[in-house]
């Protein structure tokens, strides 16, 4: 059934306006077994709406990831241009943020494929990193963190920031790393002894001892990734 009611977009936000003259004719699908609900595209103003409002989890995630700003303001972009040029196919009333974070983590999976960057962490991507105003003690038990969270596998940093700091469920996780959802609560549970471990082990020791140090390491990201999504 072909999708008539499709409104003029204006310009997008984050330079989607280069896409509109791309646009496609758009159709909607209808199963014709009746066991499948009608799939119902967003207009290309609403959809515009719902991705600009996901952008900085988009950004939080990809640094989380990468472990660079530069690197992930570039996954950011990609993925909004790769889900603004597939937009007829995301189905209304479910997760914008679910369904960009799968683009955004298969083209960091990709690049990484392709030997373009790598996840390891750097000085120079530690000096772009979030600068926490609390003090030094808690910037130095920060970079710490950073530095271990670095060193995880990309399958236990990612369900770490999924379900601790991005406030996906167990299912939505799962869903978004295309594996089972006891491999997500495995993957959290190793992700989190490890990096607790890193931090308080003699590479990564804290420089500290104030009462800072008494918090779990993942709650300080779940602290800087929230920020990250803020804008801050």
């Amino acid at each position: 059934m072909i999708n008539n009611h499709e409104k003029e977009a204006n310009s997008p936000a984050y330079n989607l306006s280069k896409l509109v003259k791309d646009k496609k004719d758009s159709s909607k699908i209808t199963d014709d077994t009746g066991d499948k609900p009608e799939h119902i595209s967003l207009s290309d103003e609403d959809f515009r709406i719902q991705l600009a409002e996901v952008i900085p989890h988009l950004r939080a995630f990809g640094r989380s990831l990468s472990g660079n700003r530069d690197v992930a303001d570039d996954l950011v972009q990609e993925t909004l241009l790769k889900a603004w040029g597939a937009r007829l196919r995301f189905q209304a009333g479910t997760s914008m943020r679910a369904w960009t974070f799968i683009i955004l983590r298969n083209l960091f999976l990709s690049q990484m494929r392709r030997s373009r960057f790598k996840s390891e962490w750097n000085e120079e991507a530690a000096a772009k990193q979030l600068v926490v105003s609390a003090g030094q003690d808690q910037n130095l038990m920060l970079g710490d963190i950073q530095r271990a969270l670095g060193q995880l596998p990309t399958a236990q940093r990612e369900a770490l920031i999924l379900i601790g700091a991005g406030g996906f469920s167990y299912e939505e996780a799962a869903e978004i790393c295309e594996c089972a959802v006891g491999t997500i609560k495995s993957r959290v549970a190793r992700g989190r002894v490890a990096l607790e471990k890193l931090v308080d082990g003699e590479n990564l020791a804290s420089r500290h001892n104030s009462e800072n140090s008494q918090r779990s390491a993942l709650d300080m990201i779940m602290d800087e990734v929230s920020d990250l999504s803020h804008g801050h």
